[in-house]
């Protein structure tokens, strides 16, 4: 039997333009990878077919005709998911379709509920690998639907959900697939190949924005380290990739294990290996000799959950004061040559013009290298969610597909959904201003940072200046938005 995992081609350009990250979707690799080799499995991460995805998948998939598709989606690619369901049942009606993902464990049962049931003969809730392998095992008549964890089927039309399966044991997990079953290629960060590795699931802390644990409840477990030294040579050696982002919720829970890690990338003497990773900023304040560790064995950026400054903002997130600690963390970082990459979020009930300006200017101050700035968004079946629900702030409640941190989804007690959505561009622009490559980014990528310096920058410059002298930055701002809106708009899938 033919098995094809699909990811959306959707995207968030929150830090650069859409164009220039193409980070390849690592579930769908991990999942087809488990699946039993009596199955041939195949995998497809639109992201690398933007511009062509309706022609790209009706030529690819009558040529393949598999027995099962597995679409993997976010709730702000869900949209979309749909469309390429309805495209999928044009072109082979009889075809099995299984959806899985974040947007699925949260919203199961609504979508059992909704006429779109019926474009989605399975849902898998939560982790996919082993729902995913025995499903094709039942297709083909070795196992039973009723009998699959996690695994929602239909009968006699309607959804039955099976209860949640436990988590899976990692060490049994094998390594994803990166070789010729996946179908697209060319994943990159800015004119480097990347590739994805996790070396960890799951996150213990207590922020109520974040829907993790409706994923993996509050948890957090391990791969083996030797499991992790596999995937990296298998990236290193046979992939020839020397940047790989790491994409564990929060890594650094575990700094003894972290160091002992290190410790074991480092006896493997990659040369020019660059490593991105996640980390919260009291395990990386609080443990010196880990942040250096981890530069020696190569994790050269690192992005740090600031979250905001404001202790009030703070205990809204349910993160505690952490000011402090994300100062030691960003003095440790850049001790040891490490990038920043900032996370930071606005819009919370208390914001106003003042509070969004302020939170950039600390940025400024800290000399971090680079910000992600999002607006705090309702996400589904979060604390943060039914807090400002209560509180009348959620002024989108089911338009996912704006859910992806670009778009103000909230109010807050001083501004309107229009205006928080202003000012946090606007202050972008004001505040933080033109990105100046660190001398560590420049050292790292000398070609691209020069072009920018020297010739993108100067020449996107001049024309910004004119437009603002000409329009104003009202104008401005109305271009980039209606940019931004266009971007996960896919012309080919409109007529579904």
């Amino acid at each position: 039997m033919k098995l094809v995992l699909i990811a959306m081609p959707d995207t968030a350009p929150i830090v650069v333009h859409e164009a220039a990250i193409h980070i390849p979707n690592l579930g769908i690799a991990t999942i087809g990878a488990q699946i039993d080799k009596c199955h041939d499995v195949f995998i497809i991460d639109l992201v690398r077919k933007r511009n062509k995805v309706r022609r790209y998948l009706t030529e690819i998939l009558l040529k393949l005709k598999p027995d099962l598709i597995g679409l993997s989606a976010m709730a702000w690619q869900y949209d979309t998911c749909v469309k390429i369901a309805k495209l999928i049942k044009t072109l082979l009606p009889q075809i099995k379709i299984v959806i899985g993902g974040y947007h699925a464990t949260l919203m199961a049962t609504e979508i059992a509920r909704t006429s779109d049931a019926a474009l989605f003969d399975f849902m898998v809730r939560g982790e996919g690998e082993e729902a995913c392998r025995r499903l094709m095992n039942a297709i083909q008549g070795a196992d039973r639907l009723e009998e699959i964890p996690s695994l929602s089927y239909k009968k006699n039309g309607r959804f039955i959900h099976n209860p949640r399966g436990e988590l899976c044991d990692l060490s049994n997990l094998k390594l994803p697939i990166r070789d010729k079953r996946r179908l697209t290629w060319g994943y990159h960060i800015m004119n480097k190949k990347i590739e994805v590795i996790e070396t960890s699931r799951g996150c213990t802390r207590g922020c109520n924005f974040c829907s993790i644990r409706r994923m993996y409840g509050r948890s957090f477990r391990t791969f083996p380290i030797k499991r992790v030294l596999a995937d990296l040579d298998n990236i290193y050696y046979h992939k020839k990739t020397y940047h790989v982002f790491v994409t564990d919720d929060n890594m650094v829970l575990n700094p003894k294990r972290i160091i002992a890690l290190c410790d074991a990338i480092i006896q493997r003497n990659y040369h020019k290996l660059v490593m991105m990773v996640q980390a919260d900023c009291v395990s990386m304040a609080q443990n010196e000799t880990m942040v250096q560790k981890m530069a020696q064995a190569g994790f050269k950026i690192v992005f740090l959950g600031i979250e905001n400054i404001s202790k009030k903002n703070l205990a809204v997130a349910n993160k505690g004061n952490i000011v402090e600690a994300s100062k030691t963390a960003i003095k440790h970082c850049h001790k040891y040559g490490m990038m920043i990459i900032g996370g930071l979020v606005l819009g919370f009930p208390d914001d106003d013009a003042e509070t969004v300006k302020r939170n950039y200017e600390f940025f400024n101050e800290q000399d971090i290298d680079a910000a992600i700035c999002q607006i705090l968004t309702p996400y589904l079946k979060t604390g943060i969610r039914q807090n400002l629900l209560k509180a009348g702030l959620v002024s989108n409640h089911d338009d996912f597909k704006r859910y992806t941190g670009l778009w103000a989804n909230v109010r807050t007690k001083h501004l309107s959904t229009e205006q928080l959505q202003y000012l946090v561009w606007y202050y972008r622009q004001t505040v933080l201003g033109w990105w100046n490559p660190s001398k560590l980014v420049q050292r790292d990528g000398k070609l691209w940072t020069g072009i920018w310096h020297y010739a993108m920058k100067p020449v996107l410059q001049y024309f910004h200046a004119r437009q603002i002298r000409k329009h104003g930055w009202e104008s401005l701002y109305r271009l980039e938005m209606e940019r931004l809106a266009a971007i996960n708009v896919f012309k080919d899938l409109e007529e579904f």
